[in-house]
C-alpha cells in the first residue's frame, strides 16, 4: 500500500520534493525522460512541468486513456489488451517501452490502472495500478494496491511513477 493523498497540500509538497530531486539527477546526467499515462490523465507530466528547469530533460507525455490510443500511439498489442486487459503488468511495460522509443528518451514511465470508484467489469477493486519504467537497458513494472478517492489514487500513482523515474535515473 502506498501513501494516500487525499490532502492536496501534502501531495503537492511531497511531489515537488520528488520532482526537484529527480530534476537534479537528470540535469547532472544530461539524460532525458518521458511519460505515458492512462488513469493519471496527464497528472504525472503536469506535476513534473510545475517545477522550473525541467525543460532541460523532460521531453513529452502521451495521454493514452483509451485502448485504441495505447495501440496506436505506443504500439501495445490489441491481442494483449484483449487477453490481459489494459490494466495489467505487460501493458504497463509495453506502454513504457513504447513511449521510450517514441520520445527517443533515456527513461520513460507509464501508468495504467483502476481509479474507481468501485470495481471494474472483472470484479477488480479500484486502486489496482501498474506502473512501468523503461530505459535503454531494460524495463521494470510495479503493481500497486492503492486506497482512497479517485483523485487520491491518481495522485498516489503519479507520485509512485515519479519515484520510479527517479530510481531509474540513478541507474543510468
Amino acid at each position: 500500500m502506498s501513501i494516500c493523498f487525499e490532502n492536496g497540500a501534502e501531495f503537492a509538497s511531497a511531489m515537488e520534493k520528488e520532482v526537484r530531486e529527480l530534476s537534479l539527477i537528470m540535469t547532472e546526467k544530461g539524460a532525458s525522460a518521458a511519460a505515458a499515462e492512462s488513469l493519471t490523465g496527464g497528472l504525472i507530466a503536469s506535476e513534473i512541468v510545475g517545477v522550473p528547469g525541467v525543460s532541460k530533460w523532460f521531453r513529452e507525455c502521451a495521454v493514452t486513456y483509451t485502448d485504441e490510443a495505447k495501440i496506436r500511439r505506443l504500439g501495445v498489442s490489441a491481442k494483449l489488451i484483449e487477453e490481459q486487459t489494459a490494466v495489467s503488468r505487460p501493458v504497463a511495460r509495453l506502454m513504457a517501452e513504447g513511449e521510450l522509443k517514441a520520445a527517443d528518451a533515456d527513461i520513460a514511465v507509464s501508468a495504467t490502472g483502476l481509479a474507481g470508484p468501485g470495481k471494474d467489469e472483472l470484479g477488480r477493486d479500484a486502486g489496482l495500478v501498474f506502473i512501468g519504467g523503461a530505459t535503454r537497458n531494460g524495463s521494470v513494472t510495479r503493481e500497486l494496491r492503492l486506497a482512497g478517492s479517485r483523485l487520491a489514487i491518481r495522485r498516489a500513482t503519479a507520485y509512485e511513477a515519479v519515484k520510479l523515474m527517479k530510481a531509474l535515473a540513478k541507474l543510468i
